[in-house]
């Protein structure tokens, strides 16, 4: 019998399959809101004098409305791992299912920022892409005690599931991918720049 968890559908139809939920794992701290309350703060004090009130306000509105559609995402998100494969959601929809059969390797992924070191488990499909699982990571920021032994969970669910001679490693890409949180300060930095230079 199914097990679904409200509204994320992450469910589980036996005991050995897997649920990994972005909820269960990102919880924002009086820390994370006093950065951004310092934030824009700050993106406020630098477009108040071009902008105005009404230009000020549309701008960090804009910003906390994008900050917290990332937020909810993320806590949407999970990852389930079962007989029929990998599915993943990333916090919109049902998620998408990648059957056993598609998936040629599975490894973890490390990035180093000025935030700290970043874990997080990921696949790699017959045609080459890359996909991390949501909800199966570990940083300094949501520290994850159990990850190597959950990735190790998810890893023998795979082995158990494909036969050896199709599993492949992928080649070492030299180009790293941009993370969603690298592309939203990007556009924030870009977006202030544009204004603050821009308007006259």
């Amino acid at each position: 019998m199914a097990r679904r968890f409200g509204w994320w559908s992450c469910s589980v139809r036996s005991v050995d399959e897997l649920c990994f939920r972005g909820k269960d794992r990102f919880r924002p701290s009086w820390l994370h809101f006093a950065v951004l309350g310092l934030g824009l703060v700050v993106e406020g004090a630098l477009t108040f004098s071009r902008l105005g009130v009404v230009g000020s306000c549309v701008l960090l509105g804009g910003t906390a409305l994008l900050v917290g559609l990332g937020n909810a995402l993320a806590f949407r998100s999970w990852t389930s791992v079962g007989a029929a494969g990998i599915t993943i959601c990333r916090g919109i929809g049902r998620g998408r299912v990648h059957p056993w059969r598609e998936i040629r390797w599975i490894d973890v992924r490390e990035t180093k920022s000025q935030y700290g070191r970043v874990l997080a488990a990921r696949i790699t499909l017959a045609n080459g892409r890359r996909r991390s699982l949501p909800a199966l990571q570990h940083s300094d920021r949501y520290p994850d005690p159990d990850f190597q032994a959950d990735f190790q969970r998810v890893l023998n669910w795979w082995e158990s599931s494909t036969d050896p001679a199709a599993r492949s490693r992928p080649p070492e890409r030299v180009r790293k991918q941009a993370t969603p949180q690298m592309i939203g300060l990007v556009l924030g930095v870009l977006i202030t720049v544009i204004v603050v230079l821009g308007v006259r």
